[in-house]
């Protein structure tokens, strides 16, 4: 080969390799991801097991690194991205659930009302949630109280009766796996929820390990089940592991697993059974207990009259508040009534197919490819949601597009700040700034989101890794140096 063509021959190639080779980074770090990406597969651990992580340049919309990016991976929890994503856009920021508690029937001329209360439920998911004190089950009732004696109510000769009917009465999705349900993140979701859907229980350890423990009470009071304890005293400082079981529509909670014996006062947190029949029960006990005696037992109503009058419209706080309570702590009741209330707006009634189907088609309005995924849920429960981090990665790049995208990034939690990832990325670089949603579940490990370099260069990633054989800590810790030289590129 002559020195012309050898020039000729080499130009094309370093025309190639630019082309190739992203222009924002250099080699040198794209290569040392897949450097640290090889070492981690080669580990014994990841030897059944699939990766999948995807880098794209948000203002080029270009990719800037893969491997295995258009793999089909279960995501976990980043399926909420898309779920609040999807309601940032059919529904707003500033949008609010609503819960209207009105009356039929006539009020007499001794305050007593002949007729019946209804709670005319609206998906809301923090309505009696214990988190906010505007939101407790006292400081809802006590509004609705005041409602009903400003309409001069004094008694009623009728009943409470409760209207779910908005979403369908399957609580739960068919492909969540049985050992999830009847704890509190899988309480599912119903047209009128209630402290989340979840109770409390609180444990007394026996006085040795392997000793009967004892429950002290449940919170809140007066909901109506039958709980079979069956756990035992564990060691000490072994933390929650306790396990409940329960159908949906059963009143019956088995409880089994162990309490550390170092436990005092010790609480779990439970699937509450039938959510919406217990607010009407409480509700009655408030109104007796403040006065306003109920002559009827609290009943479910499966349609509301059509002549109304209404008390009081209880609104829940903004969308914004609770889609960033559903992403930084990656709550799974909020993204589910989120995700039914999207079928409800979009196809008139609120069912776990209804808000799949509205999901994909805000993708679809995205303009987004979606080979190789496919989304049943809206939190993440389900063993057959999959996607791809490039699917991810187009995404998040598309969000950042959108008008309400601020709102959007804020729900995402800053590695070493705040939400599930508080304590991750903790040395990172002063001028480096990196958004997570974290993924979690037996055998999964994931995180996507956004960074911001030290160049101030905006990138999206997505990492998943599923059917590992080491812990879930464990996988944490390797996928978080992954992140870490994603966030660090230049």
């Amino acid at each position: 080969m002559n020195k012309h063509i050898m020039r000729s021959f080499l130009a094309m190639q370093l025309m190639v390799a630019s082309v190739l080779m992203p222009q924002h980074l250099t080699a040198q770090n794209t290569t040392s991801l897949a450097k640290s990406i090889n070492e981690l597969m080669r580990e014994s651990s990841m030897k059944h097991a699939s990766l999948s992580v995807c880098v794209y340049n948000i203002d080029k919309s270009s990719e800037v690194y893969s491997y295995n990016s258009q793999r089909s991976m279960i995501p976990a929890s980043l399926t909420k991205l898309m779920t609040t994503a999807a309601g940032f856009d059919k529904l707003g920021s500033n949008f609010r659930f609503h819960t209207t508690l009105a009356y039929t029937g006539e009020i007499d001329r001794s305050g007593t009302l002949r007729g019946d209360i209804y709670i005319i439920g609206g998906g809301d998911p923090m309505l009696g949630s214990y988190r906010y004190r505007q939101t407790l089950p006292d400081s809802v009732f006590a509004a609705w109280h005041k409602a009903v004696t400003a309409a001069g109510i004094k008694a009623v000769d009728g009943r409470v009766f409760y209207d779910a009917t908005i979403f369908d009465d399957h609580p739960i999705q068919d492909s969540w796996q049985w050992g999830d349900i009847g704890n509190y993140y899988a309480s599912g979701v119903c047209g009128l929820n209630f402290h989340e859907n979840m109770f409390f229980i609180h444990f007394t350890p026996g006085s040795r390990v392997g000793f009967p423990t004892t429950v002290s009470r449940t919170e809140p009071k007066g909901i109506t089940m039958h709980l079979i304890n069956e756990t035992t005293t564990g060691p000490a400082k072994s933390g929650d592991q306790v396990i409940v079981y329960g159908d949906p529509g059963s009143t019956i909670r088995k409880c089994s697993g162990t309490v550390p014996i170092d436990g005092k006062n010790f609480s779990v947190r439970a699937s509450m059974p039938k959510p919406a029949q217990a607010c009407a029960d409480l509700f009655t006990v408030y109104l007796r207990q403040h006065r306003v005696p109920v002559s009827g037992a609290a009943a479910e109503a499966i349609k509301s009259p059509l002549k109304l009058n209404s008390l009081i419209e209880y609104s829940s706080p903004t969308y914004y508040v609770i889609a960033q309570y559903t992403n930084m702590t990656s709550n799974n009741t909020y993204a589910e009534a989120i995700h039914r209330y999207l079928g409800f707006k979009v196809h008139g009634l609120g069912s776990s197919t209804n808000g799949a189907k509205a999901v994909n088609e805000f993708l679809q309005q995205l303009r987004i490819e979606t080979s190789g995924v496919n989304l049943e849920d809206g939190s993440g429960l389900s063993v057959r949601n999959r996607v791809t981090t490039d699917f991810m990665c187009r995404f998040l790049c598309a969000m950042s597009k959108a008008p309400y995208f601020n709102d959007f990034e804020k729900t995402l939690a800053l590695a070493g700040e705040n939400g599930t990832v508080k304590n991750m990325l903790t040395g990172l670089p002063s001028n480096t700034s990196v958004r997570m949603k974290s993924g979690s579940m037996t055998g999964v490990r994931a995180y996507a989101g956004y960074v911001t370099n030290a160049k101030r260069q905006r990138l999206c990633y997505a990492i998943i890794a599923n059917d590992f054989e080491c812990t879930g800590s464990q996988m944490r810790t390797k996928l978080e140096k992954l992140v870490l030289k994603i966030a660090t590129m230049e």
